[in-house]
């Protein structure tokens, strides 16, 4: 069946993407780049398959051999009431799973119908854990008294080697005859980690000497890009809350099922989280992060913490449904790494999301896409319509083109 004319929403100023009848987008991709074109993107020349020059890969990757290609989809629009007001925008998503796209574009649909979702950034600091060892406790117990004594040097030692971030806390902790520094930085826009790795040398540096420090470990208490109980607790890098209060009525009429079934199956979801010891409290918050990472150049091994968090939903008095996610540890950005170019900053040029001013943008746009996917997959389950969806639009029914295959050299 051909694709139908993309229809305008009352809701808001962006129209539906042209999607086809099983409510993935259809095979016109050129008239999809128009839409995200002309709802205020640069042009999507690399998306289109336009090359980036070899040379723009120095610093990114060794012994480079060309470009990986991996699907690249639009969800949404996508309805959020940020800090710096409401607006709308389609999400990129880069991704090889069957019916991800179309299910996190009905999530957005929902709730761009309910009103949108409300997204802040309630929190921002990158933290680094190096570790000191001495003789015994009392030398770590010594160690830990004298931070704060010289936090304000710290300051002005890391101000020496940024123009960007800056060291705004600095904690002892002692674990036996060992101690944890922990130390959190502002980054500005970027994510900063090889800023704030190079201050938390200095820093442990002249802490290890004032205290005559028998071994020191820059990356002592290694919570870099992996599941950690900090991740959850105390966050890091760009902290996200996004919620929505989604209408009974709309819940019946668009997933097929009611806020009591989703409260329900969210508090069986939990009972086995707990069991499971995860810091991921999400349904699939690595499945929208991964592929909006992916699409935006982002460093996609962050998703390991990115994805903690912690997926709230309840029954409201008036008999709706509230639904919230809180990301206490998105690690993404505007500037730096691999955002600045080809396909990577045109994707964050459909989200408004380019450089410098950006990033707390893009960590709404994260958390509320988040909500999104979480609320119509778990909604799929409580309908069991989850592996017919599947099995229609997903991998399990390929229609690849029959050809020879490629031949080995």
């Amino acid at each position: 069946m051909p694709p139908t004319a993309p229809q305008d929403d009352d809701s808001g100023p962006l129209p539906r993407l042209f999607r086809d009848r099983e409510g993935e987008p259809a095979g016109e991709a050129a008239t999809r780049r128009r839409q995200a074109e002309a709802a205020g993107s640069a042009p999507l020349v690399h998306v289109a398959g336009a090359p980036v020059p070899p040379a723009a890969t120095r610093g990114k990757v060794e012994n480079c051999i060309g470009f990986a290609q991996v699907p690249l989809g639009l969800a949404g629009p996508l309805m959020v009431d940020g800090e710096a007001g409401r607006y709308e925008v389609y999400v990129p998503l880069a991704t090889t799973e069957g019916a991800m796209v179309a299910s996190y574009s009905r999530g957005m649909s929902v709730l761009r119908e309910a009103g949108g979702v409300r997204a802040r950034v309630v929190a921002e600091g990158l933290s680094q854990h190096p570790v000191l060892v001495y003789r015994d406790a009392s030398g770590a117990e010594a160690a830990a008294a004298l931070v704060p004594k010289r936090f304000e040097s710290w300051r002005a030692l890391v101000a020496t080697t940024t123009r960007h971030g800056a060291l705004v806390r600095a904690r002892g902790e002692v674990f036996g005859r060992r101690l944890v520094l922990r130390l959190v930085f502002t980054t500005g826009d970027a994510i900063g980690i090889n800023m704030a790795a190079r201050a938390a040398e200095l820093v442990s540096q002249d802490l290890a000497a004032a205290t005559s420090a028998l071994e020191r470990h820059v990356h002592g208490q290694d919570v870099e890009k992996r599941a950690n109980a900090r991740a959850l607790v105390e966050g890091r890098g760009r902290s996200a809350v996004a919620d929505a209060i989604v209408p009974r009525e709309l819940l019946a009429r668009r997933l097929r099922t009611t806020p009591e079934a989703l409260v329900g199956i969210a508090r069986t979801y939990a009972a086995g989280y707990a069991q499971l010891g995860t810091q991921n409290w999400t349904i699939q918050a690595a499945n929208g992060l991964a592929a909006l990472f992916l699409a935006c150049g982002q460093d996609v091994a962050y998703v390991v913490e990115s994805a903690t968090g912690y997926l709230d939903l309840d029954l409201t008095a008036e008999g709706d449904l509230y639904a919230g996610v809180h990301l206490p540890s998105l690690l993404l950005g505007t500037v730096g790494g691999g955002s600045g170019q080809g396909t990577a900053l045109e994707c964050l040029s459909i989200l408004g999301c380019v450089g410098d001013g950006k990033a707390r943008r893009f960590a709404e746009i994260a958390a509320a896409t988040v909500l999104a996917g979480d609320l119509s997959l778990l909604a799929s389950f409580a309908a069991g319509d989850f592996v017919d969806a599947h099995e229609r639009l997903g991998r399990n029914r390929p229609e690849a083109p029959r050809g020879p295959r490629p031949q080995a050299p």
